[in-house]
């Protein structure tokens, strides 16, 4: 096989975005507002001051298409490899003996193993900025731990993570990667928080949830001198964050002068998916593109399938504003999967809304079937996707098989958002037969 142009596009250093993308800007109908659960009236800026520094609250509020990316965080970026590579799945495309073009974009090489650090470095910047000490936050397959665990050590903050129990007793390495980069980790429901205990008092053997896990993190923010919360998914200002992947995707794609059929991306919050996909679909907002977006989501938490577009809370405690969005409900509780991080009950306002209003399609699988896709593409390119990832590859193979029996030469690109090296757990499950 001839190395092809398109095998491997790599980026220079500064081809790193200098803006993020805001969506908001370009929706024909405004996002709702997030709500005071005790006044159930719009939040003011200032009300959320108890929780996030100005400056994330300031980027969550913007309606502006574009917004600077400080130089600090750029140079953060290139440390973490960004420009990230966009490769051609080859041998996937073989395997499949479909004539479709298989591309798939490379957060995998991150030093914390994932997509997470785009929106860690940043959030971790702006509280610095502003004097804070430490950030509390949750965690469900660890990655967001991690990469907070690691833009704190950057930026020389402290930082105390919930890790939901389930994944923390599946994954004691990402753990422990927290542990090494300075972080605390707590298995949620903990006994360091009076919500934690309350759960634990009702159900000892709890295996946890992203939800109890936000309220923790919540309270002892609350509680605890200078110190804030971060959130790895669900909000405004973390998807515009990730839409670093989307831009260098789309300057990637123009270098071999292709515009792709469909976009593919896990969903549980939705920070991956909307980092990946927002951008080009502002394009398609604006007529200037007709590509098809799709999100794929775990049977056992089809937020966007089966849930119910309202106000919700965004954690179970009820302490979180509530945010307009598809809900399985703040007190659902989802079955242990090893896609640790699609476990959230909802999902995020700004995907939500593309999602109301026909810009995008969901489709949900069977955590068997996702494994089954994820061997087939580390044995096919030779890399091991995280758990959520397989869901992007399930997807993408599902659509290559289309194309195939059409007869079509389709062009499918997805994220690949993180490795799963540290997921062997249910890998050894699923090959064995116990998953």
């Amino acid at each position: 096989m001839s190395i092809s142009k398109d095998d491997r596009i790599i980026l220079r250093p500064d081809d790193i975005p200098t803006k993020w993308y805001n969506i908001a800007a370009d929706l024909p109908e405004p996002l709702s507002p997030p709500l005071d659960p005790a006044t159930n009236q719009p939040m003011r800026p200032e009300d959320l001051e108890a929780i996030f520094p100005k400056g994330a609250i300031a980027q969550e509020m913007s309606v502006d298409r574009y917004i600077d990316i400080p130089e600090e965080v750029r140079d953060a970026y290139l440390m973490l490899g960004r420009p990230s590579p966009l490769q051609r799945a080859r041998r996937l495309e073989k395997y499949l003996k479909t004539p479709a073009r298989i591309y798939f974009k490379r957060e995998d090489l991150s030093p914390a193993g994932s997509h997470k650090p785009n929106s860690a470095i940043p959030q971790a910047y702006l509280n610095m900025k502003e004097g804070v000490e430490n950030l509390t936050t949750e965690t469900g397959a660890g990655q967001w731990g991690t990469a907070l665990a690691l833009a704190c050590a950057h930026f020389d903050l402290g930082c105390k993570v919930f890790m939901v129990r389930s994944s923390y007793d599946q994954k004691p390495f990402r753990r422990l990667v927290m542990e090494t980069y300075g972080a605390t980790v707590h298995p949620s429901p903990s006994d360091v928080t009076e919500y934690g205990r309350s759960v634990k008092e009702k159900t000892p053997d709890h295996p946890g949830t992203l939800g109890i896990a936000i309220s923790e993190a919540v309270e002892m923010c609350l509680h605890q001198e200078n110190t804030k919360y971060s959130l790895g998914s669900v909000l405004n200002h973390v998807m515009l964050h990730q839409t670093v992947i989307g831009q260098e995707v789309m300057m990637q794609l123009e270098q071999i002068d292709t515009v792709p059929d469909y976009m593919v991306a896990c969903v549980g919050g939705g920070s991956n998916f909307a980092g990946f996909c927002f951008p080009l679909m502002g394009q398609k907002i604006r007529g200037k593109v007709e590509t098809e977006f799709i999100a794929t989501e775990p049977t056992s938490v089809p937020s966007l399938t089966k849930g119910e577009l309202r106000y919700d809370y965004g954690d179970t405690g009820g302490m979180t504003p509530k945010l307009k969005m598809y809900t399985m409900g703040c007190e659902f509780v989802p079955s242990a999967i090893h896609a640790g991080g699609l476990r959230y009950h909802g999902m995020a306002p700004s995907v939500s809304k593309v999602a109301e209003l026909g810009y995008m399609k969901t489709y949900a699988y069977d955590q068997s079937d996702t494994f089954a896709a994820g061997v087939a593409f580390a044995r096919a390119e030779g890399i091991i996707p995280a758990p959520e990832s397989c869901h992007a590859i399930k997807g993408a193979m599902d659509l290559a098989l289309e194309a195939k029996k059409n007869n079509e030469e389709k062009v499918i690109v997805f994220n690949l958002s993180g490795h799963g090296l540290l997921d062997m757990v249910g890998y050894d499950r699923y090959l064995h037969g116990n998953l």
